[in-house]
């Protein structure tokens, strides 16, 4: 996993290990207990949301500095663990794609629920176990995303609507048509990726990072693979210098009703 220590203003991320829970920073100067830094990372910009129609979104519309990092799958219980902390730690903002087979959602249930309850991390529906959705029946489908929607309701009191993200981004008219029946009207797809859905090395992680952390981009990346955790600190870095705000879908769009 990773820690933030903090002196002052200044923190740094490392790869250190530390258990779930853990304080960031116990620390004391004087027998007088340190307040806490503030966020390495900024709220999300106020103002008015951006209405959408139903249909696909690959990227955030009109102007502004936001990104949406959305992450996908959750094959890692370990990662899913990691970006949990990450978003604790930081103020990171994000919209998971869960989909709802894997462990690793049970596993870190009990963290991630108030940060979904608070709306820092937002969930959508990536499906039951991940197939490809095109070569299902119509009855298929909607068993794919039904099952995972009451995955999400029971475990997380959301069930993801209006957002739905395809398993490997392939979706049709008659998929489209049976995900807009149980309330996913907007297919969520990317403007560029982390392309972290398998094993990667940690620098070519961050240079797709430092090739799509753009103003109004949707960027994928998943929680399966370990490459990413241990770039949280340089991707906090290309964030800041570039003076975007992340934010989770639901910060910014205002879907059809």
């Amino acid at each position: 996993m990773l820690a933030l220590l903090t002196a002052g203003a200044a923190v740094a991320l490392t790869g250190c290990a530390v258990a779930e829970g853990d304080p960031i920073d116990s620390g004391s100067a004087g027998g007088v207990p340190r307040p806490p830094a503030p966020p390495l990372l900024p709220p999300p910009p106020g103002g008015p949301k951006t209405p959408i129609p139903a249909g696909t979104i690959t990227a955030l519309p009109g102007p502004g500095s936001s990104m949406a990092l959305t992450v996908d799958d959750g094959a890692s219980p370990e990662v899913v663990g990691a970006y949990i902390r990450f978003a604790k730690d930081t103020g990171a903002r994000f919209t998971f794609f869960v989909t709802a087979y894997y462990d690793s959602w049970a596993i870190h249930r009990d963290a991630l629920r108030p940060l979904v309850e608070s709306g820092q991390i937002q969930l959508g529906n990536h499906t039951w176990d991940h197939p490809d959705l095109t070569k299902l029946s119509a009855s298929a489908v909607a068993g794919q995303l039904e099952r995972a929607k009451t995955y999400l309701r029971q475990n997380f009191g959301v069930d993801g609507t209006p957002y739905f993200r395809p398993p490997f981004g392939r979706h049709n008219a008659t998929v489209d048509r049976v995900a807009a029946d149980l309330g996913y009207t907007v297919p969520t797809m990317w403007y560029g990726s982390l392309s972290d859905s398998g094993v990667i090395t940690e620098e070519y992680l961050i240079e797709c990072a430092r090739q799509y952390f753009r103003p109004q981009t949707i960027v994928i990346g998943h929680a399966n693979a370990p490459a990413v955790t241990h770039c949280y600190g340089q991707l906090v870095d290309i964030i800041k210098e570039r003076n975007l705000s992340m934010v989770t879908l639901d910060d910014v769009l205002l879907p059809p009703r």
